[in-house]
């Protein structure tokens, strides 16, 4: 018997039959801009070969004024069917399912044609929309409709309408969007009516045996947004007009509360899709955080939906259904909910891949054959850039041995793990070591390796990570001094007041580890409601809480300190920086920044402003943690180049710019591909 009965049930539509309740949800990767049709269709026929249910492809513009940006994917014109049809064939050749998701942007399309039901300038966008008249609303729907027309001609099994996360249709349902007094704005009724009219027009025009999708907003998560009555309402009448199956959406894009990273809790809003179920008689898709075969599995045993959405996990691993079919979920490479090369990379206007596996969305470019020449390898660091060229490598044929002088295997992640909100970390360091066992690659820990050591290896791998930089503050030697490793690794006692130095990264990992005690609310999800201030739009509408967040105090008086003259925090992540500096300003942490460090005294660290190093300054605190930056561990590798010998230096050892697991894990799998 399977061990996830639900997840891996068939879901019978009736005119077609899908083959487990797992959803490849909507992701924009780029790579539909690339043009490269061929290497569109090999991502998706990857995750078709890997056996799940339904795919769904990133957003597809109906028109210019509604494409996400200049320059987006559209589906307008003959030569739009043709090339579309060579991912579609591709993926119906693997066995797969896939529908194209219709994003009509509004307000959030990024250029200056963008269109709204009321000129009301997103936050989130420079450029104003322009109101539309009956005849712009009929345009916006006969395009949607024919975009749905095309993608049946082009050979997708059906389509998704976008109706949340604050895009086009979702900002018509909204007083907070929609300032109309027209048959398209006032009451609810009259809000409702587009995307319903859209579904039923869609519907007329593709006919009964084709999948409509149409993803709705349970929870908007912004002021104004809609209560779950008026949820309800929208649901049944979605039903009514034709749709197959009602998707979820979690929170507009502008609102202030994570709902996708790493910090929210796994399977955060299943509750809110759960309410739902039994008011509309289509099968729902509950989405967010659903990470696991398990996670999803007891999702749909709790009643929560008829199907489960997991987009990114579907970038950590192709093959998540048919490792979860066949017994082998352990060797699910985890999605940690990071959003460094995903997200991130979206909104950088770059290609989509994932930390964790840099393959993704490079299946046509990053091949890894099996060697022509098998070779002995030593890599020498256990760390995130030394264990994905191990794994890689061995599954080209090599055969590697990792030596370490920890004990353990995983290198920073270990302390990464530490930290509250990146729970994931252990789940991927414990995937780490199951691959490690399940490709029987050895393994020599505990031991500092020599240059000696590394003598009859066809090829040396130098993974030693980094060193804590030197920041030279007179008194940093003071028993009140400890740097980030000594927090984090050796758990050294921290005093109530504590001055944190460096505001990188690393920086602000310390200073969330230093402000929480007890449970983390990634754990618990009643703590990490109250602690953004989420409640239930039954009760309070668009799912906001009236007091608004209410975290628990700081477990510590901290102070995160910089040189730069500069917002705290400006060169992390761009899905996440403002994640992580929000729940340091909840905690009542204080940023102080354009310092200079004149010395460290027994009464605290002493600063100065400015290049001509005013306003002394002492901020009294009872520990300083030093967390400015980072230098390659490159001792090992130096010895062995003094020697003339050949090696490879990779990850921290080779450039120490923060914890980059991403850039580390990207470096050591092509490297893997080459030898």
């Amino acid at each position: 018997m399977s061990d996830y009965p639900n997840l891996l049930a068939p879901l019978d539509l009736g005119f077609t039959t899908l083959k487990n309740r797992v959803l490849m949800g909507s992701m924009h990767t780029g790579l539909e801009e690339t043009k490269d049709w061929n290497r569109v269709a090999e991502f998706y026929a990857e995750r078709a070969r890997g056996e799940v249910g339904l795919m769904v492809t990133g957003g597809i513009g109906p028109n210019l004024e509604g494409s996400v940006l200049p320059g987006a994917a559209m589906m307008t014109t003959d030569e739009d069917v043709e090339n579309h049809s060579v991912v579609t064939k591709r993926v119906h050749d693997a066995g797969g399912k896939i529908a194209m998701q219709i994003l009509h942007a509004g307000r959030y399309a990024y250029g200056p044609m963008c269109v709204a039901p009321s000129p009301v300038k997103s936050p989130i966008s420079p450029f104003p929309p322009a109101e539309l008249d009956e005849d712009g609303i009929q345009k916006q729907i006969n395009d949607i409709v024919s975009t749905a027309q095309r993608a049946q001609k082009a050979g997708y099994d059906g389509v998704e309408i976008m109706g949340s996360e604050g895009y086009f249709l979702n900002q018509f349902l909204v007083t907070h969007t929609n300032k109309r007094t027209d048959q398209w704005g006032g009451s609810y009724e009259n809000r409702m009516r587009l995307p319903v009219e859209v579904v039923k027009r869609t519907r007329e025009a593709v006919g009964s045996d084709f999948i409509i999708i149409y993803r709705l907003s349970m929870i908007d998560l912004i002021p104004n947004g809609s209560t779950f009555e008026e949820v309800i309402q929208l649901a049944k009448a979605v039903e009514e007009a034709g749709a197959t199956i009602i998707n979820t959406g979690i929170g507009w894009h502008e609102a202030r509360i994570p709902t996708i990273a790493t910090s929210v809790p796994r399977a955060a809003f299943s509750w809110i899709t759960k309410k739902l179920m039994g008011q509309v008689n289509i099968p729902i898709i509950t989405s967010n955080r659903i990470n696991t075969p398990q996670v999803g599995e007891d999702v749909l045993a709790t009643g929560c939906a008829d199907m489960v959405s997991m987009a990114r996990p579907m970038l950590a691993d192709a093959h998540f259904v048919s490792k979860a079919m066949n017994g082998k979920a352990d060797q699910i490479a985890p999605c940690i909910a990071c959003n460094q090369a995903c997200l991130d990379h979206t909104f950088g206007g770059k290609i989509s891949s994932c930390l964790v596996n840099p393959r993704a969305c490079y299946e046509t470019e990053l091949t890894l054959p099996d060697a022509a020449t098998k070779k002995t390898i030593a890599i020498v660091g256990a760390g995130p850039a030394g264990l994905s060229t191990a794994i890689a490598a061995t599954e080209r044929g090599h055969a590697v041995t990792i030596f370490d002088k920890s004990h353990e295997i995983g290198g920073q992640l270990n302390m990464a793990k530490q930290v509250p909100g990146k729970e994931e970390f252990w789940g991927l360091v414990d995937w780490y070591r199951t691959m490690i066992a399940e490709l029987k690659i050895e393994t020599k820990l505990g031991k500092t390796i020599l240059a000696k050591d590394l003598d009859g290896f066809d090829e040396v791998i130098i993974a030693t990570g980094v060193l804590p930089r030197d920041t030279d503050i007179p008194g940093q030697d003071g028993n009140n001094v400890v740097n980030y490793i000594d927090v984090l690794r050796h758990k050294v006692a921290v005093g109530k007041r504590v001055a944190v130095i460096g505001a990188g990264g690393i920086g602000f990992d310390i200073c969330e580890f230093l402000a929480h005690e007890g449970d983390s609310p990634t754990e618990h999800l009643p703590a990490w409601m109250k602690e953004w201030g989420v409640s239930d739009p039954a009760e309070h509408r668009g799912g906001l809480a009236p007091e608004g967040p209410q975290p628990e105090p700081s477990a510590r008086e901290i102070t995160l300190i910089q040189r730069k003259a500069e917002k705290h925090g400006k060169r992390l992540g761009k899905t996440t920086g403002w994640i992580h500096r929000s729940a340091l300003k909840m905690k009542n942490v204080n940023f102080v920044g354009g310092v200079n460090y004149e010395r460290i005294d027994i009464d605290g660290l002493h600063v100065s402003f400015g290049e001509a190093r005013e306003n002394p300054t002492l901020i009294e605190v009872d520990t300083i943690v030093m967390c400015a930056g980072q230098t390659p561990e490159r001792s090992l590798a130096d010895a062995l180049i003094a020697q003339g010998k050949n090696c490879h230096v990779i990850g921290g050892a080779d450039v120490a710019a923060e914890l980059d697991a991403k850039r580390a894990i990207d470096q050591g799998t092509r490297l893997a591909a080459t030898l």
